[in-house]
């Protein structure tokens, strides 16, 4: 098969993967392996250039890889548990297939017009790993690298649903599009920076060598993973129809509700998705997988560390602040909410303060008052802001030094054996990146200047957004390669454009998503570079997969999205839909806040000197010091081993997936993952090492099945069961406040 060249003649030095010496080489040429161990450890040493990748069976399970995970994810993405169906569960999935078209397609070759005398195949021999690879990154970007969907999509949810305004096709499109691709064309430009040296040597990567290698290799056992991943994609399948839709009850267990039934404590301590979740339970695997990811992909010591992260702000900070201390008046408000309030505990009405300009009507604002939030949602964004600062001085002071003497390395160091093996292929020409990067930006200024009546945000503010996204690419991206850390940018975006053009939410969240996204896709771009790296890809294959990839994705995000908001009746308005409802669109909600907090409203008048949480800026100075105790300590006391141990960035950042995710997810996400990880991995590790993966992508599967065949079944026609158990978690008492003569419709008065 001919691979449209990207092949060249075989290297004939290799390297023996398990003694990593060089075959045919001298010695003083072992010098050349990487010297990362664990890179050692996992990542072979030879490479095969003669095995086929632009294969029928990569375009064709690509792009429906590509297309079905952008489908589900934007689907899932509005319900109450947006489930994330990531690449693994395609890589899983794709390694039968692609092994049975290797067996059945016919193998003739045949001539294509326009082509010369090149011949190729439907079937140019056995399924091999680097079509195996160019699939799954497919896939990736059908998942947006791991987020779902495309970030931007999330502007097209607000304007449409929340604000109850309009934006059209072609902008949302436009939008969507250049966010996604913006980062790729200066991302490609760092490659010899971040990717080509081998001190960059991107950690999460090797999860997906690891797993690739040990789905490659022969399996002859009566319980193949193949026929493993079908037994529980069908048990999945099967059991989602329980909660999914005659039990819903039990994606919340919540117990405590249904004893004290009166108690609006009882509930707020509770409630798993209103309150604390003090003994929440769930038997829905999509609570379990939602927001935190699979626990079961999750190291255990990642798992420990959010636990007492969560513990630490759930159980102590909350209680004290909202019951102790009630600070900011927290007893007028829900415990646990993303909502805004007014002064005398009432939602906030948005709509009343946006004016036909789609700005701020300051008028309006001054007849509701100040916009106050839950106790949960303050602490979110002081945790928030701690974690940020946190997160800079920990990596400066723990990892400062081997970053600096690995950036060194790499323009010391000679070419380790991957970057040796990675010269037969044809490099990627630089004017590929000069010509997405002009070509991206100048669309992006078109939809600035000619639509600005939809984003709101003026010429300056791209370059501006653009100008911080690239600033901040090169050294974060370093940081994710030697630490597996990655800052973010969100709440620094926000933050800023708040200060400097407030009033227009918009504008804000669009000035958002091109600052943070472009930087995000940047390092995801580089990430799965790393991975082709290892995996000796092609680069030119890469890139065109990864940018077919996430062009497709993002326009499918945009048709699901646009069919879902025009078709489901309240979509987004909990309080406007049935108890049993899934599409909430819990990630959207806080999107929303965060562009009346940040945009609307502007950080002035929430955490300036207009606004009710100033103090609440302390936390960037506490999170900055955080790390600086922590390593003075280690200093002092070197002998004790386990203060270096101490994340305060993991540990301030455990609740950042909150809101939208909520207690339930975190107490299941937590137990299932020890089960898994700890003790099933200590105690069964061969079983865990040969179906713990494959267990977490057919779970995945089975309900994301399930669930759209409910939808398209009972969903469309509204067929729903009226019965105790589909009336929701039964803790309709949690959201109410405790503060005596605050009324609230359906609240006892204090």
């Amino acid at each position: 098969m001919d691979s449209l060249d990207v092949q060249a003649p075989p290297n004939s030095t290799t390297v023996d993967p398990e003694k990593h010496v060089i075959s045919g080489a001298k010695a003083d040429e072992v010098d050349e392996l990487s010297p990362v161990e664990q890179v050692r450890l996992t990542v072979t040493n030879t490479d095969d250039p003669t095995l086929p990748v632009w294969t029928f069976r990569m375009w064709l399970l690509g792009l429906l890889s590509c297309a079905l995970l952008s489908f589900l994810n934007q689907f899932f993405a509005y319900r109450t548990e947006p489930l994330v169906i990531t690449q693994i569960t395609v890589q899983v999935a794709t390694l039968p297939i692609g092994q049975f078209m290797a067996a059945v397609l016919p193998r003739t070759k045949f001539k294509l017009p326009g082509l010369g005398s090149r011949k190729f195949s439907l079937n140019p021999g056995p399924f091999n790993m680097k079509e195996h690879v160019l699939i799954s990154i497919f896939a990736n970007a059908g998942s947006a690298f791991g987020s779902g969907s495309a970030y931007a999509v999330g502007i097209i949810t607000i304007i449409k649903a929340f604000y109850g305004r309009s934006i059209s096709f072609l902008a949302g499109w436009l939008l969507i599009i250049t966010t996604q691709v913006l980062g790729y064309g200066w991302a490609g430009l760092l490659r010899k920076y971040v990717v080509e040296p081998a001190h960059m040597w991107w950690p999460s990567t090797l999860v997906q060598v690891s797993l690739f290698r040990a789905l490659h290799e022969k399996d002859d056992r009566r319980m193949t993973r193949a026929k493993f991943f079908v037994i529980v994609l069908i048990c999945s399948f099967s059991w989602y129809l329980v909660p999914g839709y005659l039990f819903t009850t039990l994606t919340s267990i919540s117990w405590v509700c249904w004893i004290f039934s009166k108690s609006v404590t009882a509930q707020q301590l509770g409630s798993g998705l209103r309150g604390l979740g003090l003994g929440a339970l769930t038997l829905d695997w999509t609570a379990v997988a939602s927001f935190l990811f699979s626990p079961l992909i999750s190291p255990f010591f990642a798992i420990v560390n959010v636990f007492v992260g969560y513990v630490l702000i759930i159980y102590i900070a909350i209680p004290t602040a909202y019951w102790g201390l009630d600070l900011y008046n927290a007893s007028r408000f829900p415990i646990f909410s993303s909502h805004l309030f007014t002064a005398q505990g009432q939602k906030y009405n948005i709509t009343a303060i946006v004016n036909d300009k789609f700005e701020i009507d300051l008028a309006k604002y001054e007849e509701q008052g100040r916009i106050n939030l839950s106790m949960f949602f303050a602490l979110t964004y002081g945790f928030g802001f701690a974690t940020i600062a946190s997160t800079l001085t920990h990596v400066a002071l723990f990892y400062g030094r081997e970053i600096y003497d690995r950036y060194r390395a790499s323009y010391k160091g000679k070419e380790d054996i991957h970057t040796r093996l990675m010269k037969n292929y044809k490099d990627i020409p630089s004017w590929w990146f000069y010509i997405l990067l002009a070509v991206t930006f100048v669309v992006s200024l078109v939809l600035c200047i000619f639509l600005n009546d939809q984003v709101q945000m003026p010429w300056w503010g791209l370059l501006f957004a653009g100008a911080m996204a690239f600033v901040f690419t090169l050294p974060i991206s370093i940081i994710t390669a030697t630490t597996n850390q990655t800052p973010g940018l969100n709440i620094i975006t926000e933050y800023v454009m708040g200060l400097i053009y407030p009033g227009r939410p918009i504008a804000n969240v669009c000035f958002k998503t091109y600052g943070y996204m472009s930087m995000a896709q940047a390092v995801s771009f580089l990430n799965d570079f790393k991975l082709g790296h290892y995996m000796k890809i092609p680069p030119r294959s890469m890139f065109l997969v990864q940018f077919i990839g996430t062009v497709l994705a993002g326009t499918i995000n945009l048709a699901v999205a646009w069919w879902l908001l025009n078709s489901i009746e309240n979509i987004c308005q909990d309080d406007l839909l049935p108890a049993d409802s899934p599409w909430t669109c819990p990630g959207d909600r806080v999107f929303f806040d965060a562009s009346v907090i940040w945009g609307l409203v502007g950080p002035k008048r929430i955490f300036g000197s207009l606004g009710n949480y100033q103090a609440m800026n302390w936390f960037f100075l506490g999170g900055a010091l955080g790390p600086i105790i922590v390593w003075l300590l280690h200093k002092t006391f070197p002998k004790q081993s386990w203060i270096p141990l101490i994340n305060l960035p993991v540990l301030l950042g455990a609740t950042g997936m909150m809101p939208p995710a909520t207690p339930l997810n975190y107490n299941a996400w937590i137990i299932v993952g020890t089960i898994f990880n700890f003790f099933i991995f200590r105690y069964r590790k061969r079983w865990w090492q040969r179906y713990n993966y494959i267990l977490s992508a057919a779970l995945d599967a089975g309900v994301a099945f399930m669930a759209i065949l409910l939808y398209f079944s009972v969903g469309m026609e509204n067929r729903s069961l009226a019965w105790w158990g589909t009336d929701g978690e039964h803790c309709d008492l949690a959201t109410c406040p405790t503060a005596k003569g605050i009324v609230v419709e359906g609240c006892p008065l204090n």
